[in-house]
């Protein structure tokens, strides 16, 4: 059975498109549209008619594409800026006029359930492990093993969103970036407090920030899914690529290997508040996972349905 998943992120939408038989998932292809659903949404509380607009022209792209690889279903997820947004109905209605696409907005909890019933289907693992989703509105937390999640919680730190409320210049000052920084780890340290007793040893990253990290970290010519998925990166790349990415101006970011040019202007935030995490749980590296909530989305639609 064909299946195709849409997940309406604050920063970028993406479409999966893969086969589902006997409770696996075969023949996966990504589609990604940096579509910015969630700019302005912080601070105005309400997504403009711009972005309302690219994001119907980019999901009847998804809609087209979904149809002409004969999908049987399409499941539609919308996350963080629709969550938060004032007018996010306005834009279900509008998706379901102009595609047919209905858009599920799922709440912080739901969206890291996903995520991990994601990861699941990408990682052989018996111990627990410590799932992190950045996102560029929230950032989940997960814990939990092959028998089910532990805890989750979403914490409204994101790489577009910490981007607009502290990184003003081009070329990154001190002084927003030190204020981003506290920020970031007033916001999460409960959360980091709790997790940290919990003594977990394997951390899994996934989402935009986390896979473009790791084609940083390679200097990947062009993305690769399989070079991606199941890589590693350490504290020491994170730390290296931070100081570079501070230094650098706009057009040197857009220039990086492995770093699509419309992210280049939030990865610094999303890099941040990974390295906060990591520092703060004393881990030296994370495992880059590319099994995410679009797979998850799978696996909880059609188990509900056998």
């Amino acid at each position: 059975m064909k299946i195709g998943t849409i997940d309406i992120g604050t920063n970028s939408m993406r479409l999966l498109i893969a086969d589902y038989e006997e409770g696996k998932i075969y023949n996966r292809q990504k589609f990604v549209n940096t579509t910015r659903i969630g700019q302005g949404v912080d601070k105005e509380g309400f997504i403009s008619d711009e972005a309302i607009q690219r994001n119907i022209d980019a999901l009847k792209e998804f809609s087209d594409i979904c149809n002409d690889k004969g999908c049987e279903k399409v499941y539609c997820m919308g996350t963080s800026a629709l969550r938060d947004s004032k007018n996010g109905n306005v834009f279900v209605d509008l998706a379901k006029e102009n595609t047919g696409i209905d858009v599920e907005i799922i709440s912080g909890q739901e969206e890291s359930n996903l995520g991990f019933q994601g990861v699941l289907q990408g990682v052989l693992q018996k111990e627990e492990i410590l799932v992190i989703d950045i996102g560029g509105g929230s950032t989940e937390f997960i814990i939990g093993d092959e028998n089910g999640i532990k805890f989750s919680k979403s914490e409204n730190v994101g790489a577009l969103r910490m981007t607009e409320k502290f990184l003003k210049h081009e070329i990154i000052q001190n002084d927003e970036f030190n204020d981003m920084s506290i920020f970031i780890n007033k916001e999460i340290s409960n959360t980091l407090n709790y997790i940290e007793q919990k003594n977990i040893k394997k951390l899994v990253g996934i989402g935009g920030t986390i896979t473009s990290l790791s084609a940083i970290n390679q200097e990947l010519e062009v993305y690769s899914i399989e070079k991606i998925h199941n890589s590693e990166i350490t504290l020491e790349d994170i730390e290296k690529i931070l100081q570079n990415l501070k230094k650098m101006t706009l057009t040197d970011k857009k220039a990086l290997k492995g770093l699509q040019p419309k992210r280049a202007d939030i990865i610094t935030a999303g890099v941040k508040i990974l390295h906060i995490i990591m520092k703060k749980l004393e881990l030296e590296s994370i495992v880059v996972s590319e099994y995410d909530n679009l797979e998850g989305l799978i696996c909880h639609k059609l188990k509900k349905m056998s």
